[in-house]
């Protein structure tokens, strides 16, 4: 069919591999595709095996989530990739065409995804496209896909500014570990993007601004500035009352 990637001596040598085989020879091209020998002597696609990615430890098809996420009515095109906009911090991203007028809110995919898909298989974060990029054969150019812009996404909420100091230390934060431009006092960490990791990083962030111990659970339990800076007012009235509390 071909004997290289034009340009891309390093891609030619990962796929067409030799094959020393008496009858043979010469060599083989690696096709991506995960298939199965059938009793009946026929050959059983199952699925591409190049499109598998490995983020925090976690391997995930990005075939898998882009078929669920076709699943829900308002999508009519999508396409997942690992983004590292940030070096070491990976991430997946969905770049998504609507099915109709009304785009489905973030809030609402996740839900969908999380019907059917673990947590770290939700995209940390989506981009609606009006249509996706195409290779010259007609397929998706991924390598074309754009950086999210950074700002925030539609989470079917509307936005509501820091009302107090804890909750501006908390904003402060995500904004600028998640690279959003604003987030609001109702924003859900994790369907900003946010996972266990930036929570460590949050928690330890809070810990130093606000001199108080924020578990890291506290992110997960209280995923919003508001839920989180009412826990750590909490936090701080009990280690004032354990301080002050009478001996015995």
């Amino acid at each position: 069919m071909a004997r290289g990637y034009l340009g891309r001596p390093d891609l030619t040598e990962e796929r067409f591999v030799p094959f020393e085989a008496e009858e043979v020879g010469g060599r083989v091209y690696r096709t991506g595709d995960l298939v199965r020998w059938r009793p009946d002597g026929q050959l059983e696609f199952l699925r591409r095996i190049d499109h598998q990615v490995k983020i925090r430890g976690n391997r995930i098809e990005l075939g898998e989530v882009e078929a669920n996420l076709i699943t829900h009515p308002g999508v009519g095109e999508v396409a997942v990739i690992v983004r590292e906009d940030v070096p070491g911090d990976k991430r997946l991203v969905a770049y998504l065409v609507g099915a109709g007028p009304d785009a489905p809110s973030i809030t609402e995919l996740h839900a969908h995804l999380g019907r059917h898909l673990p947590d770290y298989m939700i995209p940390a974060g989506f981009v609606l496209l009006e249509r996706l990029p195409l290779t010259a054969n007609g397929k998706v150019d991924r390598a074309a896909l754009p950086v999210p812009d950074g700002r925030r996404p539609d989470l079917g909420t509307s936005y509501t500014a820091p009302r107090n100091t804890v909750e501006r230390h908390i904003t402060a934060v995500w904004t600028e570990l998640l690279g959003i431009e604003r987030v609001g006092v109702h924003d859900n960490f994790f369907q900003l993007g946010g996972h266990s990791l930036l929570a460590t990083q949050v928690a330890s962030r809070l810990r130093k601004a606000l001199r108080v111990d924020v578990p890291v659970r506290a992110v997960f339990d209280h995923p919003t500035p508001a839920e989180l800076a009412q826990n750590i007012a909490d936090l701080m009235m009990a280690a004032i009352n354990a301080q002050f509390a009478p001996a015995g």
